[in-house]
C-alpha cells in the first residue's frame, strides 16, 4: 500500500543544530545573556522563533530578531552540506515505490530552500509546508495536517521523521506514525516527547522493519 513520508528539516535531513546553537548563543550574548547547550536543547531546539524571542526578550520585536537570526544562519551555512546518512537512498526508494513525500518545517521558507539546496534535494520535495504559513506552527499539528491534506494521505498511512520535542508532539497530534531521529536526543527522550520509535539515521535497520509493517498494514510495534 502507498505510504507518505513526511520529513522535518533541521536535525533530521541535515545536522544543522550546532550552527543554529552558535547563532542563538551570539544573539543572546550580544543582549547580555549567556546560554549553554542544555538551555538550547530545553528551551530553543525545534521551537518557533517568535515564541522563543517573545519569551526571552519581551521588550524586543520578536519577528525582527527572528529575521536577524535566520539571516545569520543562512550566511554561515556552507554551500554544500552532507545530508543525514541514508537520505538519498530512502528518497530513491520512495520515488520507485510511488510514495509521496513532503517537508514539514518551522524554518522560514528562505532557510528551508537554502538548506534543501545545500544537501542537494530541493527537487525531491514537491510539497513544502512552512510553520509560519500555517494558522499555528509546531508544536501544533497544523503543519502536518496541511501536508497530509496536500498529499491526499490519511494519517494512518504516513510516517513523520522528527528530532525535536516540538516536532514530535506536532506529528503525534496529527495522528501519523512518528519516527524520532537521534541527532540531538536519545531514544528514551524521543519516546517521552511522542516518538513511537527512533533511528540513528536513515540506514538504521529499524526503519526497514517499520516500512515493511506499514506496507503490510499491520501494527508497526
Amino acid at each position: 500500500m502507498t505510504l507518505a513520508l513526511l520529513f522535518d528539516l533541521d536535525g533530521t535531513l541535515l545536522d544543522s543544530d550546532p550552527l543554529h546553537e552558535r547563532v542563538f548563543r551570539d544573539l543572546y550574548a550580544e543582549r547580555g545573556r549567556e546560554i549553554d547547550a542544555a538551555y538550547y536543547l530545553a528551551n530553543i531546539h525545534g521551537r518557533h522563533n517568535p515564541d522563543i524571542f517573545s519569551r526571552d526578550f519581551p521588550d524586543a520585536d520578536p519577528h525582527a530578531l527572528s529575521e536577524e537570526k535566520e539571516a545569520r544562519f543562512r550566511e554561515r551555512l556552507p554551500a554544500r552540506v552532507t545530508p543525514t546518512a541514508g537520505l538519498g537512498a530512502l528518497l530513491d526508494r520512495a520515488g520507485d515505490a510511488g510514495w509521496p513525500t513532503a517537508l514539514v518545517t518551522n524554518a522560514p521558507r528562505r532557510n528551508a530552500e537554502t538548506m534543501l539546496d545545500a544537501i542537494g534535494v530541493r527537487d525531491r520535495f514537491p510539497v513544502v509546508v512552512i510553520g509560519d504559513e500555517c494558522t499555528r506552527a509546531k508544536p501544533h499539528p497544523d503543519p502536518y495536517l496541511a501536508a497530509l491534506a496536500a498529499l491526499g494521505t490519511p494519517p494512518g498511512r504516513a510516517i513523520a521523521f522528527e528530532d525535536s520535542p516540538s516536532g514530535l508532539r506536532a506529528a503525534r497530534a496529527a495522528g501519523v506514525h512518528v519516527m524520532g531521529l537521534r541527532s540531538s536526543l536519545g531514544h528514551e527522550a524521543l519516546l517521552e516527547a511522542g516518538a513511537h520509535d527512533s533511528i540513528a539515521d536513515f540506514t538504521d535497520p529499524a526503519l526497514d522493519r517499520l516500512l515493511a509493517a506499514l506496507r503490510a498494514d499491520r501494527p508497526a510495534r
